[in-house]
């Protein structure tokens, strides 16, 4: 059944009650997993997924996306698990599927311009997210949790990898001019509109990731980028929040 746009105005509510440039629930913890060097676990609305990071520890090589390394740096590799269940097409992905390598490749090529991976030359960070539930925004909500992971791992960055997913009203091939931008989509509204996944490195404007695979005019894509870019500081705001408070937990177990 194709997705009723009509109501989409800059004035009126989405399906799922939201405005234009509001962001789903967020809801974030840091240490999941003990065993762990680093564990995170987050939901952007229904979109669930848990990382766990191994590392710095020394190099290995597997059939992972990875990005960097070299005798001078340490390499970071991504591997992804996407449950059957998590769709609700029940469908398994395999190791060799080509939007979980692409995925992989991207992660691990926006961390590895962020970490300081020089300060761990001949090393290997691994970064394994486990994807629960998928409604949308999953590239961006696999940033996120990678981002809280590598804190809780000590693994020093530059700053925040933050990510959110924008999208327009209307199709390509509607060529509506007058089209409305949209803030972090669900899973029904990925599949019917043309979308981009943003990611800015801090508080500021620099993008860091932006993955677009759907069709759309160019008079668009400004508006699009301008509103995900938005998104991402509200994001930001969210994990700043969670880190603290886990931050001020940590030291008040300290302190008794």
């Amino acid at each position: 059944m194709p997705l009723d746009t009509s109501t989409y105005s800059l004035a009126l509510l989405r399906l799922d009650g939201r405005r234009w440039n509001e962001l789903r629930r967020m809801h974030a913890q840091i240490s999941v997993q003990t065993a762990a060097d680093g564990s995170s676990y987050l939901e952007m609305g229904n979109t669930k997924v848990i990382c766990t990071i191994a590392g710095p520890s020394e190099g290995r090589r597997s059939g992972a996306g990875g990005a960097g390394g070299g005798d001078a740096n340490a390499t970071v590799q991504v591997e992804i698990g996407i449950a059957g269940f998590s769709g609700v097409d029940r469908k398994r992905r395999g190791k060799g599927d080509k939007r979980t390598s692409e995925m992989q490749m991207t992660i691990a090529n926006a961390f590895s311009n962020t970490l300081f991976t020089n300060l761990y030359p001949r090393s290997t960070i691994l970064i394994t997210l486990h994807v629960l539930s998928q409604d949308g925004s999953l590239l961006a909500a696999c940033l996120n949790a990678a981002t809280l992971a590598l804190i809780d791992a000590g693994v020093p960055m530059s700053d925040y990898v933050v990510a959110c997913t924008s999208g327009s009203t209307s199709s390509y091939s509607s060529n509506d001019e007058a089209a409305d931008p949209l803030l972090d989509l669900n899973g029904m509204e990925e599949q019917e509109l043309p979308f981009l996944t943003v990611g800015t490195l801090g508080a500021g404007e620099k993008v860091s990731v932006l993955v677009m695979e759907s069709r759309v005019q160019a008079t668009r894509l400004e508006g699009m980028l301008a509103v995900g870019v938005d998104g991402c500081k509200q994001v930001r705001e969210i994990l700043d929040q969670v880190v603290r408070r886990h931050g001020k937990r940590v030291l008040e177990s300290l302190v008794k």
